[in-house]
């Protein structure tokens, strides 16, 4: 994967991480949020808001294992409950994943977060970005949230430490003020944890 140079610092570590500014112009608000983030979200497309209630009747007939969908009456964000695999370093764990669905979902990805305290893993940081190529380059519309769960656990699952991302602390630091992990330009080069 390419990365552009800009005069910004680039993070070496298991996942590089790059970051840019992102102008948002829109200040339309759909939901009550709290996230920094919230006030420049836009209103779903209909065929955003159609993918979503089609999956989320599916999670409901047939949902991923290891996960639970928290129901609340925002479909523009989804809180997930995520349990570690049995036999793997996060067996029986409990965490918390946040997916905010943009405006043109599925041709966009969502964001998808872990609600600290996130797990200690090489490809997470404690802010509760997630370094995947799935959630940002390798995206496609035909992936859903249950395959994205699917994902996540498969990656906790497969790891060999529990110990955070080496540039943790700088990554975190440059975060402030609710970046979104998309507003990142992720360098995706280990598929071993």
């Amino acid at each position: 994967m390419k990365i552009n140079p800009t005069s910004d610092t680039i993070y070496k570590a298991v996942c590089i991480a790059h970051h840019f500014s992102k102008e948002k112009n829109s200040r339309s608000i759909t939901y009550a949020m709290t996230s920094p983030s919230a006030s420049s979200r836009k209103v779903l497309s209909k065929i955003a808001c159609n993918r979503l209630q089609k999956e989320l009747v599916e999670w409901q007939v047939n949902p991923p294992s290891g996960f639970k969908h928290k129901v609340t009456d925002n479909l523009q964000r989804w809180v997930i409950e995520v349990i570690g695999a049995p036999g793997t370093l996060y067996a029986g764990e409990t965490y918390q994943l946040q997916v905010d669905f943009p405006e043109h979902y599925p041709m966009e990805a969502p964001q998808v977060i872990f609600i600290p305290p996130a797990p200690l893993h090489p490809h997470i940081y404690s802010n509760g970005h997630i370094c995947l190529d799935i959630l940002y380059d390798s995206w496609s519309p035909a992936m859903t949230v249950s395959s994205i769960c699917i994902s996540i656990l498969s990656m906790l699952s497969s790891s060999t430490a529990k110990q955070r991302p080496p540039d943790n602390d700088r990554y975190v630091k440059n975060c402030k003020n609710g970046r979104s992990p998309k507003e990142t330009r992720w360098w995706f080069h280990d598929d071993k944890v």
